[in-house]
């Protein structure tokens, strides 16, 4: 009897260490694959910085365009914010081993992109007052861009980099807007609903990182 006992003890034992040892194997597996959630790139961030890079050129592009045929500084201070915007990315791209490509001014691999500008540069010669909504709507479209690809992805370099290019186009809206509203006219959001926008707007200018 004191035999049997002494076995079923041993195999109660060997049962409960193999259950702990198991679930803390799933526990630190879980640590792991959280890990790599956060810091590996998948296809679809690469596809989001690659997509990045292309929209702040043509920020960037669209605001050198602009400023030579109006010479407004408020298009000469932004577009070199833009190029900012534009080395985040590139940074990101090279230190994940990322390639790509920036094309010569006003050339994008994304045909949307290259369809918004070549229609920019239409517009935007027409008065200054096109000028200003124009960039209103890059940096409207800028920031809807910026939220949805920080809401797909759980890469924390992707977030930290995005917060900061979405933070830098708030404040580039809210500029936009201003000399809008300065100028008698008005600014309807194309991307942002109407919710998001007025929040934005009701904000001071923001510190970025």
């Amino acid at each position: 009897m004191k035999n049997r006992y002494h076995i079923i003890l041993i195999l109660i034992t060997t049962i409960s260490f193999t259950f702990l040892y198991a679930c803390s194997s799933a526990d630190s597996n879980e640590e792991v694959f959280e890990d790599i959630n956060e810091t590996t790139l998948i296809d679809a961030d690469k596809a989001a910085l690659l997509f990045m890079l292309e929209e702040e050129k043509l920020a960037r592009d669209t605001y050198i365009y602009l400023n030579n045929v109006w010479s407004i500084n408020q298009f000469n201070n932004i577009n070199k914010s833009e190029q900012t915007h534009m080395d985040a990315v590139e940074n990101l791209l090279i230190q994940n081993n990322i390639a790509y490509t920036i094309l010569p001014m006003g050339e994008f691999e994304n045909q949307n992109l290259q369809n918004y500008y070549n229609q920019f540069k239409i517009d935007g010669a027409k008065s200054k007052s096109n000028a200003l909504q124009i960039g209103a709507t890059i940096e409207d479209l800028d920031i809807v861009d910026l939220q949805n690809y920080i809401a797909a992805t759980n890469n924390t370099s992707l977030i930290a980099v995005f917060e900061n290019l979405e933070c830098g186009s708030r404040n580039h809206l809210k500029s936009f807007v201003k000399s809008i509203e300065n100028a008698g006219d008005s600014y309807t959001p194309q991307f942002l609903t109407q919710t998001e926008y007025d929040a934005i707007i009701s904000e001071s200018q923001e510190q970025c990182n």
